[in-house]
Formats: structure tokens, sequence, C-alpha cells
């Protein structure tokens, strides 16, 4: 189960899954995706905040990927509720947890 920090918002997890599915994303292509209901403000303003929180890593020229920071959080490996370290999510991985 996944759990979520007091800072994210539902579309936070549906631009996470989009960008692990398409392997990038812009605000551009996940308005036109139809699969986030929101404008594109709203979506960069998003992406911009999980990229903060290193879910995601931006690119250049509004295009984001998913790290794996934001892949453990999907996979219900990741509190960002306590906003989890990045030596945290190191020793999950390594643990096979």
């Amino acid at each position: 189960m996944r759990k979520s920090g007091s800072w994210m918002t539902i579309w936070d997890d549906r631009i996470l899954e989009y960008i692990r599915n398409e392997d990038s994303g812009s605000p551009k292509k996940l308005e036109e995706s139809g699969y986030v209901r929101v404008s594109k403000s709203h979506i960069s303003r998003r992406l911009r905040t999980l990229a903060e929180h290193d879910l995601l890593t931006h690119l250049g020229n509004g295009v984001y990927v998913i790290t794996e920071r934001g892949e453990a959080y999907l996979d219900g490996e990741l509190d960002t509720s306590e906003d989890a370290t990045e030596s945290s999510v190191d020793e999950t991985t390594e643990n096979g947890e």
C-alpha cells in the first residue's frame, strides 16, 4: 500500500504512474493523454513538486523521468508521509524488501 505524504495530491500518483509507464512525461503529454484531468499549469506545478521531493527528475524542456525514489513510492516501499531520505530507499533496495 502506498503511503502518501500530506504534501501530495491524488493526481500525483496518476502522474507518477503515467511517467513510469511511458518512460517520461511533460505537462503537454500528460494533458493530452487524458490520464490526468487537470490543467496543464496544474500538472506543471505537480511535476515540479514531485521533483523537489526527488520522486521525479527534470531533464529540461518540461520533460521528467521517474527516480528510484519514485519507483519505490509506487511499489509501496517508500513512506512519503515521513519524507524518507534517499538512504532509506537504498537500504530497502539492498535488503530486498
